[in-house]
């Protein structure tokens, strides 16, 4: 998994819209773990980052950090 540090998560509201953005680009075959308590997004490996970080913004959050997990 692939670690995206996001701004603008507060609420589980925002991690069902990080998740479900992620798996309308990508599909089922990725996972995704967002919590808004850490401001993290985690994502399969497979999954291409600058699409991820791309993806992120365009569900209205901010991409800080990007890291191996």
């Amino acid at each position: 998994m692939r670690a995206y540090k996001v701004s603008g998560m507060t609420c589980s509201g925002c991690e069902r819209s990080v998740t479900q953005a992620l798996k309308e680009r990508f599909g089922d075959e990725i996972a995704v773990e967002a919590s808004a308590q850490r401001g993290e997004v985690r994502v399969s490996e497979a999954a291409d980052p600058q699409i991820v970080v791309f993806t992120i913004d365009t569900a209205g959050y901010t991409v800080d950090e990007v890291k191996d997990a």
